[in-house]
């Protein structure tokens, strides 16, 4: 369980981000977090994980402070704390294998992460991880030669490899196209259903009435509202906005995609049988071909 007491974050400029924010969120649950750029959302789930420190106020994570910790006891702590960005954070150059591996990262020191010393036991949860969002077959593919939607995958494939509890989203489909964002939508609630807690900022509204189970407002730094998708209304929106959504606020077309594509998208991928047996089973690598003399 996450609970947020009285926390305050100010910035070095003055600027106050967050005031006297109260929150609670039960394990397993799949909340959206909405309001317009630069109401605190970002902050808000970066406080949660301590990418950013408070000035005010507490965070506990399971009865625990996490905002009093420091050193191994962060970094065990953040363990349980998988974070998902809009802007996928992969290493480019890196395969989609070394990516996911790179979820194991707070299990390790430095040594053991610099010479990808990883056990048996953490490779196989690897390539399981990437079977279950279908892309197993990129395992030696670089990451900068997929699709938005094949990195966000690979995003989410890291984040599970992490074996978190909690896993928090930045706008995690803010770049996406709309039935792209569908399917890593749904691979969320494919995550959450594992019994995995989902905090996610949503841009669009209606995607976050559409996959979530609980909503928060936020407007200035202050939560405005907590409640069910189905309690936001647009007297609710206007509350959050200050005004009347905009297009860029909705899908739009979230409706549009017809229905067999819509149950299609929903559909979990298989586990390759070979792969939960056996580690051994990962896509092999294209072998090089020898230069010509």
């Amino acid at each position: 369980m996450i609970e947020l007491k009285h926390v305050d974050k100010i910035y070095p400029n003055g600027y106050k981000a967050l005031s006297d924010v109260n929150l609670t969120v039960k394990d397993g649950e799949f909340v959206s977090i909405i309001g317009l750029s630069g109401a605190g959302k970002s902050t808000l789930i970066r406080c949660i994980n301590r990418m950013h420190d408070i000035q005010a106020g507490q965070i506990l994570v399971d009865g625990v402070d996490i905002s009093k910790l420091k050193g191994k006891a962060l970094r065990a702590e953040r363990r349980n704390i998988g974070m998902i960005f809009q802007s996928f954070n992969l290493i480019k150059r890196a395969s989609v294998y070394k990516n996911v591996l790179a979820g194991r990262v707070g299990y390790h020191n430095t040594w053991e992460t610099f010479f990808g010393i990883y056990s048996k036991k953490e490779r196989l949860l690897a390539l399981q991880s990437l079977d279950k969002f279908g892309i197993l077959d990129k395992a030696y593919v670089r990451a900068d030669q997929l699709s938005g939607g094949q990195q966000q995958r690979v995003a989410l494939a890291r984040a599970l490899t992490q074996e978190p509890k909690l896993i928090l989203a930045d706008e995690p489909v803010a770049s996406l196209d709309p039935v792209t964002t569908l399917s890593v939508m749904n691979d969320f609630t494919r995550i959450n259903k594992m019994g995995i807690t989902i905090i996610a900022n949503m841009h669009h509204v209606d995607l976050a009435k559409k996959f979530s189970s609980r909503i928060i407002g936020v407007r200035a730094g202050q939560i405005v509202f907590d409640g069910k998708p189905e309690e936001v209304t647009d007297e609710v929106t206007k509350r959050i906005y200050g005004r009347s959504l905009n297009s860029n606020e909705k899908l739009g077309n979230i409706d549009d995609v017809p229905e067999a594509l819509s149950e299609e998208i929903g559909k979990a991928p298989e586990m390759s049988k070979a792969v939960v047996d056996s580690p051994k089973t990962a896509p092999k690598k294209s072998p090089k071909k020898a230069p010509k003399k």
